[in-house]
């Protein structure tokens, strides 16, 4: 069952962000990529209030992804991609972008906080930053 609303359309674009952001992470970091996008869509909260769809969250602006600037992004989806976009969207989650809201590729090691969020890990070239519990209670499920 998903997570999240969407459709077969809305689900490619989710896999071509995913490869589009992390490709060179192989296909756990495209995961974490896609868990973030997840995340942003159910969250509700600091940059991600009223973003309701997965093109929402594609799409944001200011605050969205890099990766739509580049003409990579509009290539058609592949369906390995596909597959893993699918995994997401169906609640599967993976650490440390479980809870994430953001993540950015540093020129050296992770700051501890980026734009006050704090660091809760890193995955190959990207670092994960997840709020705190009271700030988004609808991404962590309680209070």
């Amino acid at each position: 069952m998903a997570v999240i609303a969407y459709n077969e359309a809305e689900l490619k674009e989710l896999a071509r962000l995913m490869r589009a952001e992390a490709e060179g992470d192989g296909q756990l970091g495209m995961l974490l990529v896609g868990n973030v996008g997840v995340n942003r869509v159910r969250a509700d909260c600091l940059d991600f209030e009223n973003i309701d769809s997965l093109l929402d969250m594609i799409y944001q602006s200011p605050g969205g992804f890099e990766a739509i600037q580049d003409s990579y992004f509009y290539q058609r989806a592949r369906e390995q991609e596909i597959r893993l976009a699918r995994r997401v969207v169906g609640g599967e989650e993976f650490d440390p972008g479980d809870d994430s809201l953001w993540f950015f590729m540093p020129g050296g090691e992770c700051p501890p906080q980026w734009f006050g969020q704090w660091n809760v890990g890193r995955f190959k070239s990207h670092c994960f930053y997840t709020p705190q519990p009271g700030e988004c209670p609808n991404l962590f499920g309680d209070q």
